[in-house]
């Protein structure tokens, strides 16, 4: 499962409520395991590495991974959606695809803010390619456009092993 999202959306908010800490590989996480700080961006290249060795090692194993990056770039998510291909692992994208007032509200809150200069460049990939979503390969496609969704919205688990399943 891909999150999809700006900097700020909530995507490690939403991954925490719905599934096990175990579940979720995350940008973040990686580049903290890599230097020890979350937000250092120094380390983006070996974090990404690591991220996906990380979901090619869950999906060889048939465990449910969450992807817990921006993933706005088509490019990007690409690579993902080739290690589940690899693997026969069915694909969900979900869009976290809240107002931009919004994830920069939540970005100043955050221990490490990307600040505003790299969320629009964001937010104008995820614009550019959000409609090509459709077209990348996955099972199903969720948007999520109210913030309070990120809480309420019940959540598709797809089985690693068959088609997608309403949880």
């Amino acid at each position: 499962m891909l999150l999809v999202g700006v900097a700020g959306c909530g995507k490690s908010t939403f991954a925490a409520r719905w599934f096990v800490e175990t579940e979720v590989v995350s940008s973040d996480r990686c580049r903290a395991l890599i230097c020890d700080d979350p937000g250092d961006q120094s380390v983006t290249a070996d974090a990404f590495s690591l991220l996906r060795t990380l979901i090619d090692r869950r999906l060889r194993h048939r465990r449910l991974t969450v992807v817990d990056a921006t993933n706005v770039k088509r490019r990007d998510r690409r690579r993902v959606i080739g290690i589940a291909e690899a693997h026969g692992v069915p694909a969900v994208a979900v869009v976290l695809d809240l107002p931009l007032d919004v994830c920069r509200e939540r970005d100043i809150a955050r221990p490490h803010p990307v600040g505003p200069e790299v969320q629009d460049r964001q937010f104008r990939d995820l614009v550019r390619t959000r409609g090509q979503l459709d077209d990348e390969g996955y099972v199903r496609v969720h948007h999520i456009t109210d913030p309070d969704e990120l809480v309420t919205r019940p959540v598709v688990r797809v089985p690693v092993d068959g088609p997608a399943a309403e949880a």
